[in-house]
């Protein structure tokens, strides 16, 4: 603004002036020869924090953040007069900003010569211009493509990652649209549910298929934001996006090791399982007749052992390769591990196709290998189970593919066998179907506990009870534990029915607790192999904890045969039973290694005469001097004693005349079920042993 001064008075001049100079946004020093402050205005005491007071009669050097920088420019103003640019300075409060400055010498009342100052606080545009710079670097920089355009979707900046993710330079994406990028994968539907919820949220984001300048397609993941003004006005478009070619790439690789064999690319297992569900559903819906083929290589072993793996993984290799050769698109075959292979032969009218392919394969695998110009031999022998025929599931149908199999290799390999019924039985001796009885036992709740009552001879009442297991088979009826268990701890089916064997033993007895029969005691029998489990010890406190039994009613009993083959990590673990609060106690003594004078080193709580020693107490001397020194030895080592076996009144009488502790056995009752035990317990006369 020019404002005319001619109609004021010189001291209105002056007045105007000063009020001019009191309200401009710069801030005004008025500095004398030497540099010291004469003069401020009020922008000038803004903009440092000082007031007028403060500052008058000080070096302008104070203001300075650099000594040196002041004494530079203080040398150039001197000599030319005037000087412009930018410096840092302290305002009060001790916080450096950039300025930018003028210097300008001047004369007043003409002989005094003095400098003004004139200067604006531009750190807030030096600030913003720093942001804007470190924004451009991250958009140079980072890999994600970004893209900005106006509201109406035209393109006003692209960064580097765009440019060499779709091909299109600067120039040639600024002023269109982002429609030079289209896919044609996606229809007008998917653009029109993307706006709408720009619209609505003002953001979308997710998976979409874009083309390159090339005119290859790629996917990426968008995400696409809308920018409002501080009125709420929509001003531009903000896109970022990643190419994920290498992700999808990568996910493909992952499904395909997850679904198919890495060696042949054969479906595996999980893929062959998936497949074969589907199919069996088609199958029953409209009554179609499906084929199982099971087959194994003959003498790959040889080969595998005498030319080396290498060999062996080429020739499955190229076993694979000829079989796919010989299936059709529709059927399906899958590499279950080693020299197994699974074929599938969906909706075939007759046996006879299966038989058919049976054939082909064996007279394909009759033409030489050839292995790194080695020249190899093999053959298969195959299984065939038939849907509905042979099984209605994948389990069964595969199950008995193979026994198919087996047939096959026991008729001299190098052919093919159908699965019929009479394989069963010629193939599985009992124990086989003991195994797969036994496996299915506890979810089919065949299994239950049996409990054998301990009696205290001192008073006749019952101390506790021992859990027996038991098991009913719906196919084979009841089964001698002496025939099972040891089937089970081959298979190491053991440790599962171990755990289900204490967990019900200790929800029983904690409902015997309930009913009234405090401090009732549960003997259980511990197997070797669960013993040995690493996380034995960890599985038992778990039971007790999930029971909310009390510890020291739970005795677990263990044979020495298991303690002593390695004392000291046995020790270990009984310890942390002890600690626990659990008894425990060395069952079957006299059989094994029967070393008192090791067992008073472990934390025990009783001992448990054998019973085959109790049962001849009446006919052989010896057994009887035995237990009598088994019974002292044990209550010098403050071990309480249990006799096992006890089934005549002369049992009973020798016992209590040695002072054993406690008597199990059928003199006293047989082992009873949980509703017989509750009976037994309601009707136990303790005067009845004490006659």
């Amino acid at each position: 603004m020019i404002v005319d001064h001619s109609f004021l008075g010189l001291e209105d001049h002056f007045s105007f002036a000063d009020l001019v100079y009191q309200h401009m946004q710069e801030g005004v020093f008025v500095l004398n020869h030497s540099g010291e402050i004469m003069d401020i205005n009020s922008s000038a005491e803004k903009i440092t924090g000082f007031s007028e007071a403060e500052l008058k009669g000080i070096s302008f050097q104070k203001l300075f953040y650099s000594h040196q920088e002041y004494i530079n420019i203080w040398e150039k103003t001197e000599k030319f007069d005037t000087w412009t640019g930018e410096t840092e300075k302290v305002r009060k409060n001790g916080e450096i900003y950039t300025d930018r400055m003028k210097i300008q010498k001047c004369e007043k009342y003409v002989r005094n010569v003095c400098y003004l100052v004139f200067f604006e606080d531009i750190s807030p545009q030096k600030k913003a211009e720093e942001q804007r710079r470190l924004a451009d670097k991250i958009y140079e920089n980072i890999s994600e493509g970004v893209l900005f355009t106006d509201a109406k979707g035209r393109i006003l900046y692209v960064n580097p990652a765009f440019q060499i993710v779709t091909g299109y330079t600067e120039d040639e994406a600024l002023g269109n649209t982002p429609s030079i990028l289209q896919s044609g994968l996606h229809n007008e539907q998917f653009y029109r549910d993307m706006w709408r919820e720009i619209g609505e949220k003002g953001r979308w984001k997710g998976e979409i298929w874009n083309k390159r300048k090339s005119g290859e397609v790629f996917p990426e993941w968008l995400t696409i934001s809308s920018i409002l003004d501080e009125g709420g006005a929509l001003t531009n478009y903000l896109a970022v996006f990643s190419d994920i070619t290498e992700q999808k790439q990568a996910e493909d690789q992952l499904r395909k090791l997850a679904h198919y064999d890495v060696l042949t690319g054969a479906a595996n297992r999980y893929l062959l399982n998936k497949r074969l569900e589907r199919l069996l559903i088609t199958a029953k819906k409209y009554n179609q007749i499906l084929a199982v083929l099971f087959l194994d290589l003959d003498r790959f072993k040889l080969i595998n052992d005498t030319l080396g793996h290498n060999y062996g993984d080429l020739l499955l290799k190229k076993v694979y390769s000829r079989l796919k050769g010989l299936l059709k698109s529709k059927d399906i075959i899958a590499r279950l591990g080693g020299d197994e292979f699974v074929i599938v032969l969906p909706n075939i009218k007759h046996a006879r196709e299966a038989v058919s392919v049976c054939q082909d394969i064996i007279k394909s695998l009759q033409q030489p290998f050839i292995l790194h110009e080695q020249e190899v031999y093999t053959s298969a022998s195959i299984g065939v189970g038939l849907f509905p025929f042979d099984g209605d599931n994948i389990d069964s149908l595969i199950k008995n593919a193979d026994r198919a199999m087996y047939q096959a290799k026991a008729n001299g390999k190098n052919n093919f066998e159908l699965y019929h019924t009479g394989l069963r039985m010629e193939n599985e001796t009992r124990q086989m179907v003991l195994e797969n009885g036994l496996r299915r036992a506890v979810e089919k709740k065949e299994l239950f506990l049996q409990y054998h009552p301990l009696v205290n001879l001192t008073n006749g009442q019952i101390e506790g009870v021992e859990a027996l297991l038991r098991w009913n088979s719906s196919e084979l009826g009841r089964i001698s534990p002496a025939e099972f268990i040891p089937i089970a701890e081959e298979t190491g089916l053991i440790v599962p029915i171990s755990e289900w064997v204490i967990k019900q033993a200790c929800d029983d007895i904690k409902s015997l607790h309930i009913m009234g029969y405090n401090g009732l005691k549960v003997s259980i029998n511990i197997s070797g192999i669960h013993f040995n489990q690493d996380d034995f010890v960890k599985n038992i406190s778990d039971i007790i904890q999930h029971t909310n039994i009390f510890p020291h009613c739970v005795d677990l009993e263990i044979t020495e045969s298991i303690i002593m083959p390695n004392a000291p990590e046995a020790n270990n673990k009984l310890v942390k039973l002890k600690q626990l609060g659990i008894k425990l106690s060395i069952d079957d003594f006299g059989t094994g290694y029967s070393s008192l004078s090791y067992l008073h080193r472990l934390p025990i709580d009783r001992l448990k005469i054998d019973q085959s020693f109790i049962k001849k107490l009446s006919a052989y001397k010896e057994d009887a001097s035995i237990v009598q020194a088994i019974i002292t030895m044990a209550h010098t080592l403050n071990l309480v004693v249990i006799a096992e076996g006890v089934e005549r009144e002369k049992h009973l009488r020798f016992l209590a005349r040695e002072k054993c502790d406690i008597i199990q056995g059928y003199y006293i009752t047989k082992p009873v079920s949980w509703n017989d035990l509750l009976f037994f317990l309601e009707t136990w006369d303790p005067q009845a042993i004490m006659k």
